[in-house]
C-alpha cells in the first residue's frame, strides 16, 4: 500500500465505521426510548403520513423486503400499535392501519438517520449523487457485498414521501 493512500484509506474506513455506529446508535436510542426498532418506527411514521397501506406498499416505501415487512408488522400488531383491516371495496386487500396507541407513539418518534440521509442526498447536485453512488458501489464490490439482495425501492423525493 502506498503511503499517500494509507491515511486516506484509514479515513474512509473510519468514516464507514462512524456511519455504521450512527445507524446502530440511532436504533438503540429508538429501542430504549420507545421500545421500537428503527424499521418499526419508520412504519409508524409512514402510516401517519400516508394513512393505511398494504404490506407491499410499506415495503416499497421503506426499502424493506416483503418477508421482513411481514415480521415488522406482526411485532407492531402484537404491541397493539397497528391492525390489519380489509380494504373497503376489495376485501382481498389487507391494509395496515394505526391504532390510537400507534398514532400517539408514532407522533413522538423522531426522524430516523435514514430519513436524514435521504433528505441530505436529495439536496445534493445530480453529479454529486452519481459520484457517491459510484464510490459506494466500488466499496460494496471490495467487500463482496454487491450481490446481496436489496429491498424494493420507492422514493418519491418530490412529494415528501420519504419515511
Amino acid at each position: 500500500m502506498n503511503l499517500k493512500n494509507e491515511s486516506v484509506i484509514k479515513e474512509i474506513v473510519g468514516a464507514i465505521r462512524q456511519l455504521y455506529r450512527g445507524v446502530y446508535l440511532d436504533s438503540c436510542k429508538m429501542s430504549r426510548r420507545f421500545g421500537l426498532t428503527g424499521p418499526q418506527g419508520n412504519v409508524l411514521r409512514t402510516l401517519i403520513q400516508h394513512g393505511p397501506l398494504s404490506s407491499a406498499e410499506l415495503s416499497r416505501k421503506l426499502f424493506v423486503t416483503p418477508s421482513n415487512m411481514t415480521g415488522i408488522i406482526d411485532r407492531l400488531e402484537n404491541k397493539g400499535l397497528i391492525e390489519r383491516v380489509r380494504k373497503q371495496g376489495d376485501r382481498r386487500v389487507i391494509l395496515i392501519r394505526l391504532t390510537e396507541k400507534g398514532m400517539q407513539l408514532g407522533n413522538n418518534v423522531p426522524d430516523s438517520i435514514e430519513k436524514k440521509l435521504i433528505s441530505g442526498l436529495a439536496d445534493l447536485e445530480h453529479e454529486e449523487v452519481g459520484n457517491l453512488l459510484k464510490a459506494i458501489n466500488q466499496i460494496l464490490c471490495l467487500v463482496d457485498a454487491e450481490d446481496l439482495p436489496d429491498a424494493p425501492i420507492d422514493v418519491n423525493l418530490s412529494s415528501n414521501s420519504v419515511p
